[in-house]
């Protein structure tokens, strides 16, 4: 079996056994807690998009190891088709769910590992590559949801990994055994990993010699001994616990639901060993993740986002009768200059990607593009939900209770009082959802996934050839040195 159905995913989510806290809780069943199931319920999403033919281009792909038809979320690029079907899907798989794809981190990961294993196999004399490749397909055969960690709790900024008061804010190795490793450390800011069969852990950054315990990568089941989540928590949450799907935001998907790992003294064997002491590979590792994550999770996943508020925020215009106004018109095509250009930067960063490392068939995309998709979107996002806010009103935050509306009491009065052009049901419908967005989680979200604007602003100066650019302008002025 190559392609799990929604169904079949959502089966097999049954019969893992997770150990997961949640809110004061511990949960038993993740389709039985509101806020677990939300991105389950996601998650079998992306199965099922799989299953239409009319998304089979963007969902489905070849599998270089067998040939067998898999899902997208599991394939290693090959071309440059493969990377732009790639971001395609992360716009598609936003629009669909309004949340985070959780098999979006895993799919990057798994191509840095491609490509990292295949380089240190070469140049070290190491079996890395042939173990990820045999993990790989097992997790295809079976359609694997893969999440992946990257980020260290990290502790003390101002110490290195081995410096730390608290060795357990970096995933580090504490026993190297005939059949395996044994692991400790904290994971943080994790998305999916709950509803996730397997995740894979890499490094959170470069490392220097004398720090090869860090030196990790790996794939865990989501059931390990040792292994626990605790979710986030927030007000929203709170809100989905208490009230009935209808009278939230994204009803079904909710928000982007993460998780802390800790891993206490978990158990890897081997043959899901991926990196083990080779720090020179580190940074290398992370970098590529970062390469592919910025084009899918800058320029395309938010590009679909974006869309879906400028879907709401039109709504709200037209619920009120200001549409055609100049200033309204105005501001939605300032959304959607900033939600089109950065989709434009992600589909030139797949474009212009190209073979890393020779030789290895993996192919990764631009460095310069991705990281300008993902520092554009991070400022125009606020600006989208900022315009969203201005046109859907005060009314986005200062609602009643949709459910208010039925009470036999205050229901006649508050049906007066937002009936516009739509009625007051509609118009608190679509408040709601701009709420999600304009006075949600996703401002930071944005910000900070796939790394925070400064880190794209280093890679702009990393990248750049700034003296070809003087060397062009010198030479059109025709100034000598």
């Amino acid at each position: 079996m190559a392609l799990k159905t929604a169904k079949e995913y959502l089966e097999s989510i049954e019969k893992m056994v997770p150990r997961v806290y949640i809110g004061g809780k511990w949960v038993k069943n993740l389709l039985e807690h509101p806020v677990t199931r939300s991105m389950v319920m996601a998650n079998s999403v992306i199965y099922g998009l799989a299953e239409d033919p009319s998304h089979k281009e963007v969902m489905v792909a070849k599998s270089h190891l067998t040939g067998e038809p898999i899902n997208r979320n599991l394939n290693v690029a090959r071309n440059i088709h493969d990377l732009d079907m790639r971001q395609e899907m992360a716009l598609l798989t936003s629009q669909a769910v309004g949340t985070c794809n959780y098999r979006c981190v895993g799919c990057d990961a798994l191509n840095s590992l491609a490509s990292t294993t295949w380089e240190m196999d070469q140049t070290l004399g190491t079996n890395y590559n042939e173990r990820f490749n045999k993990w790989l397909a097992y997790a295809q055969a079976n359609d694997l949801a893969v999440s992946g960690a990257i980020t260290d709790a990290k502790g003390d900024r101002k110490k290195r990994p081995s410096q730390q008061d608290e060795p357990d804010t970096f995933v580090r190795l504490v026993e190297k055994r005939s059949d395996g490793i044994v692991v400790r450390g904290i994971k943080v800011s994790q998305s999916g990993a709950i509803g996730s069969h397997e995740t894979l852990v890499l490094p959170g950054g470069a490392l220097r010699e004398g720090e090869e315990a860090f030196a990790l990568a790996f794939a865990v089941q989501n059931s390990a001994p040792g292994l626990t989540y605790i979710c986030q928590y927030n007000a929203y949450s709170a809100e989905r616990e208490m009230y009935p799907e209808e009278e939230l935001g994204n009803p079904i998907y909710g928000q982007r639901e993460t998780s802390t790992m800790y891993f206490d003294n978990v158990f890897i064997p081997w043959e899901r060993v991926f990196h083990c002491g080779e720090t020179k590979y580190s940074g290398r590792m992370v970098t590529r993740f970062a390469k592919a994550h910025r084009m899918n999770c800058g320029g395309a996943c938010k590009v679909g986002f974006a869309d879906l508020i400028i879907g709401g925020t039109l709504l709200a215009a037209e619920s009120i009768g200001v549409e055609k106004v100049p200033h309204i018109q105005e501001k939605i095509i300032d959304m959607l200059r900033y939600s089109e250009t950065s989709h434009a930067c992600a589909i030139a960063a797949a474009m212009r990607g190209r073979e890393e490392p020779k030789g290895s068939g993996v192919f990764l995309p631009d460095d310069l593009f991705g990281n300008a998709a993902k520092l554009n979107i991070a400022h125009g996002f606020y600006e989208i939900i900022k315009n969203a806010g201005d046109i859907g009103g005060g009314l986005v935050v200062t609602m009643p209770r949709q459910k208010d509306l039925q009470d036999p009491d205050v229901g006649p009065m508050l049906k007066k009082a937002f009936a516009a052009v739509a009625p007051a049901e509609k118009r608190l419908k679509i408040a709601k959802f701009l709420q999600h967005w304009s006075a949600g989680l996703h401002g930071p979200g944005t910000w900070h996934g796939a790394g925070a604007p400064q880190t794209q602003r280093f890679m702009f100066t990393v990248l750049t050839d700034f003296e070809a650019k003087k060397n062009l302008a010198k030479k059109l002025m025709g100034l000598k040195d």
